[in-house]
């Protein structure tokens, strides 16, 4: 088994889509992707529709999934509890992914609510994941700072990685919302929260331009991480982001970078390749 986990992205590829992806098409494009070994698939999120249009049909998605010839975990979003329940009824998915911002101006554009009321949603999550046998994964979003002015520094991330992880949860992805992590903070950052709190399985989930990923993930595995988000093409990233190049860091790239180290990741290339292509279906 491959040392390195790679949860690849379609969900935060296609949230922004101008037009509205068909379901068959969909299904089939993640289909693909679950052939391919990745660790985990982040494919849908039960969110209101209002918010998210792209992602109405994610329960029609997750009916059309072949789970059986797959090793990969499924991951969906959910940014409240009733999202929560819907998510846990369904016994394919693993992972119930929980944006929690930091930054308590992001925390209200994202979710509508502050961040001790979010926490407060947080601890109800985890037990009701607990109790429906899922896994919670905390995303520590705007987790290298935030454009609003608000408070940030290290002591912040690792004070509420401390909360969370006090809450039984153990899987947390530290994740650069709108891309403006330095690999300077990545090298100071993911460190420090690992060796606090050893045992946790943090992830990082970045967001570059075309021209930045390479010094991002190469500070990231530098410093150790060892579980990368990513999304093939590089497509998706923040709505708020300021810069239109910003997007998920490119699968292609960091696999390339992991062949570059003889790193096998278990990915079955002819699949990948499969997926690329079909890729144009998606995102035109």
């Amino acid at each position: 088994m491959s040392q390195i986990k790679l949860t690849e992205c379609p969900r935060d590829a296609m949230q922004g889509l101008h037009d509205f992806a068909p379901t068959d098409v969909k299904a089939h494009y993640i289909n693909l992707l679950l052939k391919c070994g990745f660790d985990t698939i982040d494919f849908g999120s039960f969110v209101s529709p209002k918010a998210i249009p792209q992602m109405q049909d994610t329960a029609a998605v997750l009916d059309k999934l072949d789970m059986g010839s797959t090793q990969s975990k499924l991951l969906a979003i959910i940014a409240n509890y009733r999202g929560a329940e819907e998510a846990a009824q369904h016994e394919a998915i693993t992972y119930l992914g929980f944006p929690f911002s930091i930054s308590e101006t992001f925390q209200m554009r994202n979710t509508n609510s502050t961040i001790d009321a979010s926490f407060d949603v947080v601890k109800k999550m985890q037990e009701l994941c607990v109790k429906k046998n899922k896994n919670l994964l905390v995303y520590l979003s705007m987790g290298f700072g935030n454009p609003y002015g608000d408070i940030w520094n290290t002591e912040l991330v690792l004070s509420w990685a401390e909360k969370l992880i006090a809450e039984g949860i153990n899987d947390i992805s530290l994740a650069d919302t709108i891309g403006m992590a330095s690999p300077e903070q990545i090298r100071e950052l993911y460190p420090l929260l690992t060796n606090a709190f050893p045992g946790i399985n943090f992830g990082i989930h970045l967001h570059s331009t075309p021209d930045s990923w390479f010094e991002k993930i190469d500070a990231a595995y530098q410093s150790n991480c060892r579980h990368f988000d990513t999304a093939l093409k590089g497509y998706g990233g923040c709505p708020m982001a300021k810069d239109d190049l910003t997007g998920n860091i490119a699968t292609e790239n960091v696999l390339s970078y992991l062949d570059e180290k003889g790193i096998d990741t278990g990915v079955n290339m002819a699949y990948f390749t499969e997926a690329m292509s079909y890729s144009g279906r998606v995102f035109g």
